[in-house]
């Protein structure tokens, strides 16, 4: 079974923005968050991507094609970790264009844009979402509601993490910043945060997946809460009522049960008859009020202390 995270990249690799500065956006982070720098003949400037999920390598041909007349490759190899995962590599050929590229996308020293200087890059709101679509896409995970919530989107570069945490909190989003250790960590841990973030990447399907799971273990852990009060409110109970019997059968034994005033006698009497009985219970079989019933046990409890 596909991690959540997997699931919700595979849906937002299948949508594209209609406008092309809103795909050069989401393709910038793509690349900035996963791609290298590669250098060929005359000092010519290449592209390297390296995904494990196929759908997001498809996405950043498709995107890459879309951005300039630039020469792609792809190449697919199968990793020897455990999970065994295929790893896509998708290339640009070194060009003299793809230097233009990288400066239009912002990754070059000149032109990338920072948390105090988003640039034109940057400029309109549905960029600075899609922006964030694409950091999700190159480097974001996020948990199944059951397992607790948490989003991350994860860069090796602080200054550009810092940037995702910056457009993040500017969509009033509660956004961290942490470092782990080579990695620096932008993190949601609030759950209406982590909703609000997949309905602005327009991830449709894993929103409604998150709110209903979300739904169910809220309602799931509400029971839990109630099931837990109520079990200690039993416990109180049964520990309250055996200490008044066994006060009351210590006054009995010593001879003053006889002695006490009509009210605590009956009121001891219908005690010993219903030791299971709430207070509530017990103020209809005496037909006083539930306080006036607590307040008789407790003098006869006091009664048996003295007596000690």
């Amino acid at each position: 079974m596909p991690s959540f995270a997997t699931e919700v990249k595979n849906e937002l690799a299948r949508l594209m923005y209609d406008e092309p500065h809103c795909r050069k956006a989401e393709l910038a982070a793509l690349l900035r968050m996963g791609a290298a720098i590669t250098l060929g003949p005359k000092h010519a400037l290449g592209i390297s991507f390296t995904t494990e999920n196929a759908a997001v390598a498809r996405k950043v041909l498709v995107l890459l094609k879309d951005a300039g007349p630039v020469h792609t490759e792809i190449t697919v190899s199968r990793s020897r970790r455990l999970k065994k995962k295929n790893s896509y590599t998708v290339r640009v050929v070194p060009s003299p264009v793809v230097e233009w590229l990288l400066r239009e996308l912002g990754m070059l020293a000149d032109s990338m844009p920072t948390a105090a200087r988003g640039g034109i890059l940057l400029r309109r709101s549905c960029c600075r979402v899609a922006y964030l679509r694409g950091a999700f896409l190159g480097g974001g995970s996020v948990n199944r509601p059951e397992a607790g919530y948490h989003l991350e989107l994860v860069s090796g570069n602080y200054q550009f993490a810092e940037l995702l945490a910056a457009l993040l909190r500017r969509l009033d989003m509660p956004a961290g910043l942490t470092d782990r250790k080579e990695a620096y960590v932008v993190y949601l841990k609030e759950s209406d945060a982590i909703v609000d973030f997949l309905g602005l990447m327009q991830a449709e399907e894993a929103t409604e997946a998150f709110e209903v799971t979300r739904n169910v273990k809220e309602v799931r852990n509400q029971v839990n809460r109630l099931v837990n009060c109520e079990t200690a409110n039993l416990q109180k109970t049964v520990d309250a009522a055996g200490k008044q019997i066994m006060g009351i059968r210590a006054l009995a034994a010593a001879g003053r049960l006889e002695k006490l005033p009509p009210p605590l006698r009956m009121a001891a009497e219908v005690r010993l008859a219903h030791p299971d009985a709430t207070l509530a219970e017990l103020a209809v079989l005496l037909g006083i009020g539930r306080s006036g019933v607590n307040h008789r046990l407790r003098k006869l409890t006091e009664l048996a202390t003295e007596e000690n």
